[in-house]
């Protein structure tokens, strides 16, 4: 067995199974999940009808680059909602099932296990970047992102030597757990230091499309090249999805774009790798990117729970509106396991404890005493999950 399976740690899901292993939900109470980003408004009704309009492609074998017509809708979409002047189908955009898979098979991909390796990545984070770190042989440094940076990674933090030893960044923008979103100065600083020292950034963008102000998208990796004038996108890759943009996570469609000779590479990975969409997948997935109306409902409805969450919470618990995203990240009145148990225990409330999504480093653990907060399900449980939570921090004194 590859020996580096041994440094990987349990899932956080895993982790908060064990946490209430010992406990019975209170009777009389349903069960309201805030602890797993799982979209659950509606998918599209016209992206479905796509979907099943084209089952008999399943006769077909599915190539690893995807269609053209998807890579072309995915281009246009690219080219249009970050103001690119130019995307290339053909050598700059890649299908893949999901970015979770793409997240970890990247890393597989470009990291050269045999040069001291390092892998770089915002704390607390996505789990899949440090397993695909650590499965690529590489050392692992984590950047804590803390309310003294404005929940951003603090790469003020890294040393000259550590940027020199870089292979491969992970931003997450905008962030999960956190919301933050990385100012387009900020990710125009990172392709400077990613052409200084040669090294690859991956730019997890999934979260891209849930925000609150319609006139101020968050900005991408790729809008920050455009806007230094770098139109090849040389060692930058962004990666899309439709599971939260288009409440489609069953779907596992998504992309990778950027820099073309990165990708020509990375497609030789995924040829082996055997991981092409369904055909009947990509059919729906070209509908879905091809449409904006249904991203701006969903977004809509995010901001309605926000809103209404936030109204009923002000005063009781210490949390903040998020740049974007679907989480709430607030601090807690005790330990934030202490707290989970609690609000399952009494409330029937599943959230999930913030040190789970971060690492211990020498500045402490930027997950303490936080949890994370799916605003995912229908308003009426999120409202009702807000009123419970209330009153248990009311019984606490808190």
């Amino acid at each position: 067995m590859n020996p580096d399976l041994e440094k990987l740690q349990p899932y956080p899901f895993e982790k908060l199974r064990q946490l209430f292993v010992d406990l019975e939900a209170p009777a009389g109470k349903s069960g309201i999940a805030l602890s797993i980003g799982e979209p659950k408004h509606p998918a599209p009704r016209f992206v479905l009808d796509a979907l099943s309009a084209n089952l008999d492609a399943l006769s077909t074998y599915p190539v690893s680059r995807g269609s053209a017509k998807l890579r072309r809708a995915i281009a246009a979409w690219l080219q249009q909602r970050f103001d690119l002047p130019g995307v290339d189908p053909e050598r700059q955009v890649l299908p893949v099932n999901g970015t979770r898979e793409a997240l970890f098979a990247f890393a597989q991909a470009v990291v050269d296990r045999d040069s001291d390796a390092l892998v770089i990545s915002p704390n607390p984070f996505y789990q899949i970047y440090e397993g695909a770190a650590l499965l690529a042989g590489a050392q692992l440094l984590l950047v804590n992102c803390t309310e003294a940076s404005a929940y951003q990674p603090d790469f003020d933090s890294i040393s000259e030597d550590q940027w020199r030893q870089c292979q491969l960044l992970y931003i997450c923008s905008p962030g999960n757990p956190t919301g933050a979103v990385l100012p387009l100065e900020r990710l125009q600083q990172l392709v400077r230091l990613a052409r200084e020292h040669d090294f690859i950034i991956a730019s997890d963008e999934c979260y891209s499309e849930i925000y609150f102000d319609e006139t101020l998208p968050p900005p991408g990796l790729l809008q920050a090249c455009a806007a230094m004038g770098e139109n090849d996108y040389r060692n930058c890759v962004v990666f899309h999805s439709l599971s939260k943009r288009s409440n489609l996570p069953g779907l596992r469609s998504g992309f990778v774009a950027g820099d073309a000779d990165i990708l020509e590479r990375f497609a030789l990975y995924r040829t082996y790798h055997g991981c092409a969409m369904p055909p009947h997948h990509q059919v729906a997935s070209v509908a879905a990117w091809q449409d904006e109306a249904h991203v701006a409902q969903n977004r809509l409805r995010y901001r309605e729970k926000f809103e209404a969450v936030l109204s009923i919470l002000d005063g009781h618990l210490d949390v903040a509106m998020p740049d974007a995203g679907f989480y709430l990240w607030p601090r807690t009145p005790e330990p934030a396991t202490d707290f989970a148990r609690r609000l399952f225990a009494e409330e029937h409330i599943t959230v999930l404890p913030g040190s789970y999504l971060a690492r211990d480093t020498a500045a402490g653990n930027p997950g303490d005493n936080r949890v994370r907060m799916a605003l995912v399900a229908d308003i009426a449980q999120c409202v009702e999950a807000a009123r419970r939570m209330v009153g248990c921090l009311e019984r606490m004194g808190a």
